[in-house]
């Protein structure tokens, strides 16, 4: 009899730089490749992942050599993202002004998220930002879909 497994929890450190953040995106997006049912998480989670990683890396207080951790695992239905980092601030939730350029993430994160929190890292150094994410009711469209409309 063929039986068939979850896929485990996928687990890699990037550098702590802004230009690791399409690198976090490559992998989710491999990660996903391997689900029956990844590309209903896809969008979102992608758009999440590059704010939570994106966040580590302008808002951390931690030095410059210390690495980013990723983790990706399916639990049910839902795909839990995770973004550890070594510096002591926590994400905050706030209403930007029109005019600033920057301070969206947190509220992207709350507004797309299922569920979204912080903790404190085992071993007391640093925090890890995490966020659940629901699968849409159907597949995002592809450019092969679109074309044969």
């Amino acid at each position: 009899m063929l039986k068939t497994h979850l896929p485990r929890t996928f687990v890699a450190r990037l550098d702590s730089r802004t230009e690791s953040t399409p690198l976090a995106r490559y992998l989710l997006r491999a990660y996903l490749s391997g689900l029956p049912s990844g590309e209903r998480y896809r969008d979102t989670a992608e758009l999440l992942l590059g704010e939570l990683f994106a966040n580590a890396v302008q808002h951390t207080d931690a030095p410059a050599d210390r690495l980013i951790e990723i983790r990706f695992s399916l639990t049910a239905d839902r795909l839990r993202l995770e973004v550890h980092d070594a510096g002591t601030g926590r994400p905050s939730l706030h209403t930007p002004t029109p005019d600033d350029e920057h301070g969206r993430g947190v509220l992207l994160i709350n507004e797309l998220a299922e569920k979204w929190g912080c903790c404190p890292r085992a071993g007391g150094i640093g925090k890890f930002v995490w966020a659940l994410i629901a699968p849409t009711s159907s597949p995002a469209p592809t450019a092969l879909t679109l074309l044969t409309v």
